[in-house]
């Protein structure tokens, strides 16, 4: 990571990440496109981390693109995402499926912990795709939202369309699409955007986090891969996988543990899960 996240980690295994380019309302350069894949690639790998919240410093969650990359945009995608090979062209699939730009939103739907974005201000086009990227979206009242591509030209291409096709109706993502309007905070949960609202997302985002550490970690992450397989599987595939990470959660330590701790009536006291391998 660089300077464009502050990565907070609390005892239960939260991890707080902080888009900290206050000054630019958070906007995405190549060093913020950098450090979102960064510390999402990180979560990836940890096997401590329980939840996850996503928030912007300042006056907002994310502006989406900043001007100076708009403006350097006619040289080609390796000046808005920074001159490295692996950035400069867009068709390369560099992260799996996706280009770098798709991987900023994309990476939260692979970290296999929760990730709960907490979103005020403003999050606009590239902002709105990196908190369409998480799990849950808190969202104040007043926050304003907008597919803005089309102002600049141009189409959601940082997983936009993958993530708001699950999220509202085609023909309210293709309005949003093609008009690029403001709504607030309030349409956004109406429209199937946002989760919920909250008077004040960070907080509520990391008391929903903290109460999601409480859980068998083992539990929660096989729910992610579950709804993470639901997206695309059919029915007989995903009864199999329900059936698969049933039998191998049962009888396990944090399964026997989460029963002791019920019947004993006291707080449960889980293991981290076990490296991968």
């Amino acid at each position: 990571m660089n300077d464009r996240i502050e990565s907070i980690r609390h005892a239960d295994g939260v991890v707080e990440l902080q888009l900290s380019r206050a000054d630019k309302m958070n906007a995405l350069d190549p060093a913020m496109f950098d450090a979102l894949i960064d510390a999402g690639s990180r979560l990836c790998s940890d096997a401590g981390v329980r939840a996850v919240v996503l928030a912007g410093r300042g006056k907002a969650f994310c502006a989406g693109l900043d001007m100076q990359s708009f403006e350097r945009m006619g040289q080609g995608a390796g000046a808005v995402l920074g001159e490295g090979a692996a950035n400069a062209d867009i068709m390369a699939r560099t992260h799996g499926i996706a280009n770098a730009a798709q991987q900023v939103a994309m990476v939260w739907r692979q970290v296999p912990v929760p990730v709960i974005a907490a979103v005020h201000g403003v999050a606009f086009g590239g902002g709105l795709q990196v908190a369409l990227g998480a799990d849950v979206r808190l969202v104040a009242p007043d926050t304003r939202l907008s597919v803005m591509e089309i102002k600049w030209g141009l189409v959601p291409d940082m997983g936009g369309i993958v993530l708001m096709r699950e999220l509202a109706r085609d023909d309210v993502v293709r309005e949003l699409t093609f008009s690029g309007r403001i709504f607030s905070g309030e349409e956004a949960v109406a429209l199937g955007f946002a989760t919920r609202l909250a008077a004040d997302p960070l907080a509520e985002a990391l008391k929903m986090a903290h109460e999601i550490a409480q859980k068998s970690p083992d539990a929660i992450r096989a729910g992610k891969r579950l709804l993470n397989a639901a997206m695309g599987a059919g029915a007989a595939e995903l009864l199999l996988a329900e059936s698969l990470e049933q039998k191998a959660l049962i009888g396990s330590a944090n399964q026997t543990e989460a029963v002791r701790a019920n019947v004993e009536r006291r707080a449960p006291r889980f293991s981290d899960v076990k490296p991968a391998g």
